[in-house]
């Protein structure tokens, strides 16, 4: 039986998904959500979906819709899509570091039949921590390093030189909130790390420019009653954008076709 899927947004992370989905025979793209002046320009078309502004202008048929556009549309776009009753599966975790909104959206699920799932993007290792959560109290450490390139025009550009540098430089720490709120292009990772073991004000994270490597470095430490392990995932980001593991965009490929790498918040 073949789904009926729409897609918030139509950057790299979507486009990159479209070619990977390729002719599949059990996943239909109906729909892809995109802001009102970009609809019928150039370059904003894809086999037969239709190009919409809003959710209340989707296919009847769409029973899931994916976001991949980045905190902003995730806000704009969320409690609408669990209010139709649809289920809603994104990777721009970061923006449920907001108490209120990551309430609202579940709640308004819960009211409506609906689900909520937080899709593992590019980091593994949520199942230990899922696991480690059920048993007690954990310790919680996220280390985030990216080449330089992948940096620039982010907050970090701030604190660091990143055309000097010549070695690794840890330019930020603090909690999985914190860097929800200062780095939210980059915070997704530490977000849904945050939602999987010890929430979002327990979970300490460190950044790091390091001009020598040339892959996204994502390393989980966690430490409790269960004892201790640490993950270390070593990603190559998309070539349309530095700041993105190609690896977000197949942990969608792979809940869309067997759900099971993503975190149920409602």
């Amino acid at each position: 039986m073949t789904a009926s899927i729409a897609i918030i947004g139509f950057g790299s992370i979507t486009q990159t998904l479209l070619s990977a989905l390729g002719e599949s025979d059990d996943i239909r793209v109906s729909n892809i959500v995109v802001r009102p002046e970009r609809i019928g320009t150039t370059g904003y078309r894809w086999r037969d979906a239709c190009f919409v502004a809003s959710i209340d202008e989707l296919a009847p048929d769409v029973e899931l819709v994916v976001e991949a556009a980045g905190q902003p549309a995730l806000v704009q776009h969320a409690e609408k899509v669990v209010t139709s009753g649809r289920r809603l599966a994104l990777v721009s975790s970061g923006a449920l570091a907001d108490d209120s909104f990551r309430t609202k959206v579940s709640s308004a699920a819960t009211r409506n039949g609906s689900e909520v799932h937080v899709i593992s993007g590019a980091i593994g290792a949520l199942d230990a921590l899922s696991t480690a959560r059920a048993a007690g109290v954990q310790t919680v450490r996220y280390t985030g390093i990216k080449p330089t390139a992948a940096w620039r025009g982010t907050p970090a550009e701030d604190c660091v030189d990143l055309d000097k540098i010549t070695e690794a430089v840890t330019f930020f720490t603090g909690s999985a909130r914190d860097v929800a709120q200062r780095y939210p292009k980059n915070a997704n990772v530490a977000a849904t790390i945050a939602l999987a073991g010890s929430g979002f004000d327990e979970t300490r994270v460190s950044l790091v420019a390091d001009p020598a490597v040339i892959h996204n470095c994502h390393i989980v430490e966690s430490e409790g009653v269960l004892g201790a392990f640490r993950f270390e995932t070593t990603a190559a980001p998309l070539s349309s954008n530095p700041r993105t593991s190609g690896s977000t965009v197949f942990s969608i490929v792979s809940f869309l076709r067997d759900r099971t790498n993503a975190i149920r918040l409602a």
